[in-house]
């Protein structure tokens, strides 16, 4: 059945809602929660709900259901695909975590840290750090996204190689469902075999079946040694087979793996960004590989064992081994910086793929080639090469700008994903679907799957009021 339309969240509506929340939770929508990173999406003027705990979301979703009006939840408002920005239809209410922010537990003993949904990234690595543990979790926008958001969108970031995705890091939620009941599975169990998963339901549903309001978190020992170096690759192909090779060496001590284009360090001087790179010259591929090791082995030793065999494989050609953990610091801020760089160049379009890791020369090389036959461009093609992920993003040449090539924007998406789709990998690896990848995941995705999801969505929010057109179209 198809649900009837949402109504906008008017005057009525907020005068019922704001009678039953205390003082000061509801309030006029600023800009910044009508704006997103890329610019893409821009909110309709509405108003904001900024509940102080479990309790008061649930009071929000249930007079939202009563109404039929949208809610769109809201946490740091990093994400890149519009999953948090609503321009068209009914206006929705926006219900922001930011005052739900506390780490309520840590249980060092257990290796879990308990947190609210709208707890800062950063701050629950700095509460594990306290108690010699690490969240592994780890994204150049962690200093403001929260890990509702996170798990909401299954994040990935720099630590998926060892650690896994967000989902991976996960145990147990508390959260609201679109009918306003409280779920309380905040389990610090890692064996609950009872049913269905509803945890991993809710991870990856970008807030369409419910909003996170608190999470169990896996910990982990802080390694004793760390350690980073940049090494100069032949190719893509070479770096594999590097990663392989580091692992052959140090298994799975291999904490980040990450492969870098020359062009993106040429816009981070293009564009004055204060990085300390390695190099007199951008190479053309480097690999920045970051590793944690057990106590009394030595990360240079290591990493120049690695290199040694490395170049007697003739698999990289130079390398600089971070010799104290400024210079690791500054390798990583080359690689954290590097979007900020493509950002103030302008993309014309920007591909946030995977495929299998055997397919990433490949793809890389044939992606190149085809983007070539449609005219003069540059490409900053980085990533998480470790577990598959790539950045490949198809910028205009100096002098040019995004705006010259707007006619060709989606020619050049969809010879990039139909390709990503030939070699079976997925067109959306970290950064989620969004309102931006909806028609992404319709040309691509299965059908079964679709369907699936469609009849989830449909049982769990019949009336669709949780973030109306973000992951599947309104209908």
């Amino acid at each position: 059945m198809t649900p009837k339309p949402l109504n906008s969240a008017d005057a009525s509506f907020l005068s019922s809602l704001e009678a039953a929340l205390p003082a000061d939770t509801l309030r006029a929508a600023d800009v910044r929660y009508l704006e997103e990173p890329r610019g893409i999406y821009k909110g309709q003027p509405t108003a904001v709900a900024l509940p102080r705990s479990t309790q008061e979301v649930a009071t929000v979703i249930r007079h939202a259901g009563a109404a039929r009006v949208g809610v769109v939840p809201y946490g740091g408002g990093t994400g890149l695909v519009g999953g948090q920005v609503a321009q068209d239809g009914a206006v929705p209410l926006i219900l922001s975590m930011e005052r739900m922010n506390q780490i309520r537990a840590v249980h060092a003993d257990e290796n879990v840290l308990v947190a609210d949904g709208g707890a800062i990234l950063a701050d629950i690595q700095s509460a594990a750090d306290a108690q010699d543990r690490l969240f592994p979790l780890s994204l150049a926008s962690e200093g403001s996204a929260r890990i509702g958001g996170n798990l909401a969108t299954n994040a990935g970031g720099t630590g998926v190689l060892r650690y896994g995705n967000a989902r991976d890091l996960c145990l147990g939620l508390e959260a609201v469902l679109p009918d306003g009941q409280i779920w309380n599975g905040l389990t610090r169990l890692r064996k609950n075999n009872t049913g269905y998963d509803l945890r991993h339901l809710l991870i990856g549903a970008e807030g369409t079946l419910g909003v996170i309001t608190g999470a169990a978190l896996k910990l982990f020992p802080v390694p004793a040694q760390t350690g980073s170096a940049m090494l100069v690759v032949q190719s893509p192909a070479a770096a594999l087979k590097l990663l392989s090779l580091a692992r052959d060496h140090l298994g799975e001590m291999v904490s980040a793996f990450e492969l870098i284009h020359g062009q993106g360090m040429r816009f981070l001087a293009e564009t004055g960004l204060d990085v300390r790179l390695p190099f007199d010259e951008a190479p053309e591929w480097t690999v920045l590989i970051d590793v944690g090791l057990s106590g009394g082995l030595i990360p240079a030793d290591a990493l120049e064992t690695l290199f040694a065999a490395a170049y007697e494989a003739g698999l990289v050609t130079d390398g600089v081994i971070a010799q104290n953990q400024q210079q690791s610091d500054d390798f990583w801020r080359i690689r954290e910086m590097i979007p900020e760089a493509n950002r103030r160049i302008g993309s014309i379009s920007s591909h946030d793929i995977s495929v299998p890791l055997s397919a990433i020369p490949d793809f890389i090389t044939q992606g190149s080639a085809k983007i070539a036959e449609l005219g003069a461009f540059r490409i900053n093609c980085f990533g998480h090469v470790g577990d598959g992920n790539l950045h490949f993003n198809v910028f205009p040449m100096p002098g040019k700008s995004r705006a010259d090539h707007q006619n060709q924007r989606e020619e050049i998406k969809y010879l990039i994903h139909d390709l990503v789709d030939q070699m079976g990998g997925s067109v959306s690896a970290e950064h989620g679907i969004g309102r931006l990848k909806v028609g992404d995941l319709e040309r691509y995705g299965d059908p079964a799957k679709l369907s699936a999801m469609r009849a989830i969505k449909a049982a769990l929010d019949p009336q669709g009021i949780m973030n109306p057109g973000a992951v599947l179209r309104q209908t």
